[in-house]
């Protein structure tokens, strides 16, 4: 993936980062960027409970009373 790229070429980009941002917007940048992060974990960890409970009420028996009634054949229209 990161074939060839060295040291040198991270210097070089993170120069290139400090002159377009400039160095008193890094720390917001930063800030909003980590910010971001927590949403987005907290996103994953919802969604994830929200199908570890969809699974478990999938699992659970059904109470549904129509499960429990009998199948009876309809009566023939002859």
């Amino acid at each position: 993936m990161l074939h060839g790229l060295t040291g040198w070429h991270l210097l070089i980009v993170l120069a290139v980062i400090l002159l377009l941002f400039g160095a008193a917007k890094l720390p917001a940048l930063a800030q909003s960027v980590g910010k971001s992060a927590r949403v987005f974990r907290g996103e994953i960890k919802a969604m994830k409970d929200e199908d570890a409970a969809d699974a478990r009420a999938s699992a659970a028996p059904s109470t549904d009373a129509r499960s429990d009634a009998v199948a009876v054949d309809p009566p023939s229209s002859r």
